[in-house]
């Protein structure tokens, strides 16, 4: 083993024991499952915003976004950037404030699902298992596409056989997130939002002085023809091509996304002070804006050192994704304080995973615990007994998903397309019906719930391979078909009862206050 993956190892070693120690200090702050899944509503306006941030961005933000770049340059990562950045913001200024009043006054409600049954006054609670068995369904291959991340990370790094590094990750991940719950999930992404913007600005630095100056940067990606450009772009094998109206506002879909994501609207539920939340916008939004941004550039920094020989040509979209790794690995071998600083850049991509499986596994587990044992079965618990429960759902659930992620050749990225579309046809337009139209209903509420989740496999499945025009993100087609059988049912049954609308006006005029 060499210097430079000694140093390496002892940064990411280091860094993975810190998430453990916070795991175990917020473990004493957990006197409820309300604190266990929502941390008591007690999170700052800075927790807030960068969990929310560094939850969303997962390893795509290191891998994903510069690896396309570097491979087909600026047009689909950067309409899929600019798709991301208005879903962020919108869903800030739209959702965040009105969700955290809205929870907390129906019956103080503590996940997703709970929030859609208390809302509609769901007494059976078959909206409640609904969505708690969407969340089951997209989150386990979501956790299972993190953990096979950072399985490729070790094995990539240190030459660990891929189970055992993926399974050391995955007890890592659950160990903190299953002691400290909630708010040990919510700082430990603080954490690891720090880590990845500290990796951004190194890679950029190095990279630029090392391709030796912007301008050589710029001159390279000038003289590969639709590499910088929003309307056209390349294929893997170089071949400029089209990049059309179509397929812009499909990879602009995206951002609907966000509408919809638990674990993001989670942290909107948990902030202790509701009119603190435009300081969370603006510093979540700034930093989502600028995080991108650098990540792309790194891409194009990483097409020309390349070029001039300091990296060798990564042709897929899968070793493409690595760009960040090379350019990582090429720092390592300067000196000790260079793989120093090289181990912090892996840190960040491992933060990126580890941020957002923290924030999957107890999404799912109290959707399992609290929403189908207790909300629909019925299951009496104490709350000792509860938090227990909670616990060992975690762990059945990061199982699930380590066996869902044995398979080494699985693709991350596009479980975590498929995943990302699912929560935001599913619960994006039932979101929105529920903060902003008083007419809606439990039907209505209900239709939307199964019409995006259905409308997802179909389009993703039996529409989308037709090609041609039918060829666009299955999020867009599924979104809006939900947002139509929304409001059509909604119409067509009973209006809610006057204990449901003077709610909405309630919240309503606590918003103005």
């Amino acid at each position: 083993m060499t210097r430079s993956v000694i140093c390496i190892m002892i940064t990411i070693l280091v860094y993975m024991a810190m998430m453990v120690i916070i795991g175990i200090v917020y473990s004493k702050k957990n006197s409820s499952v309300s604190d266990f899944y929502l941390g008591g509503r007690k999170l700052g306006p800075l927790v807030s915003a960068m969990s929310a941030e560094a939850s969303d961005m997962s390893s795509y933000l290191l891998m994903g976004l510069p690896g396309l770049a570097y491979l087909c340059g600026t047009a689909e990562v950067g309409w899929t950037a600019i798709g991301l950045a208005v879903g962020t913001y919108l869903n800030w200024l739209l959702v965040a404030k009105r969700l955290r009043v809205y929870s907390q006054r129906c019956r103080n409600s503590i996940t997703i699902p709970d929030f859609f049954s208390n809302r509609y006054r769901d007494d059976k609670h078959v909206l409640m298992g609904i969505a708690a068995l969407i969340i089951l369904i997209f989150f386990i291959p979501y956790t299972a596409s993190g953990f096979s991340a950072c399985g490729k990370l070790f094995n990539q790094l240190f030459g660990w056989e891929y189970h055992t590094a993926m399974i050391i990750s995955a007890v890592i991940i659950i160990t903190y997130t299953s002691l400290g719950g909630f708010l040990a999930a919510s700082f430990t992404d603080l954490i690891q939002s720090i880590v990845m913007t500290t990796a951004l600005a190194i890679l950029v630095i190095y990279g630029v002085s090392t391709a030796g100056g912007i301008d050589n940067v710029m001159d390279n990606a000038k003289s590969l023809s639709n590499y910088i450009s929003m309307t056209s772009t390349r294929t893997a094998d170089g071949e400029p091509t089209g990049y059309g109206f179509i397929t812009i506002v499909s990879t602009l879909a995206w951002g609907l996304g966000y509408f919809g994501m638990p674990h993001i609207l989670l942290r909107f539920m948990a902030i202790d002070d509701k009119n603190k939340i435009k300081t969370s916008r603006r510093i979540a939004s700034v930093w989502v804006v600028i995080a991108m941004g650098v990540a792309v550039f790194i891409g194009i920094i990483g097409n020309s050192l390349t070029a001039q020989g300091h990296i060798k040509a990564l042709t897929d979209s899968s070793s493409s994704e690595t760009i960040v790794l090379e350019m990582a690995t090429l720092l390592s071998k300067h000196s000790v304080p260079a793989a120093l600083v090289a181990g912090l850049i892996f840190a960040g991509i491992l933060a990126c995973t580890m941020s957002t499986s923290d924030s999957q596994l107890l999404a799912a587990s109290s959707s399992m615990s609290e929403n189908i044992l207790k909300g629909v079965f019925k299951v009496k618990m104490s709350e000792k007994s509860s938090m227990l429960a909670a616990r060992a759902v975690l762990l059945v659930i990061a199982v699930l998903g380590v066996i869902l992620a044995w398979d080494q050749n699985s693709s991350v990225f596009s479980i975590v397309s498929f995943a990302w579309a699912g929560f935001g046809a599913a619960f994006g337009p039932v979101m929105l019906a529920s903060l902003f139209w008083k007419r809606t209903n439990k039907y209505g509420a209900l239709a939307g719930l199964v019409v995006g989740g259905i409308m997802i496999f179909i389009w993703k499945f039996a529409v989308r391979p037709m090609g041609g025009a039918l060829d666009i993100y299955e999020l867009l087609p599924a979104f809006i078909c939900a947002l139509i059988a929304i409001i059509v049912v909604s119409l067509a049954t009973p209006a809610p009862s006057k204990e449901i609308t003077d709610e909405f006006y309630a919240v309503k005029a606590e918003l103005n206050k």
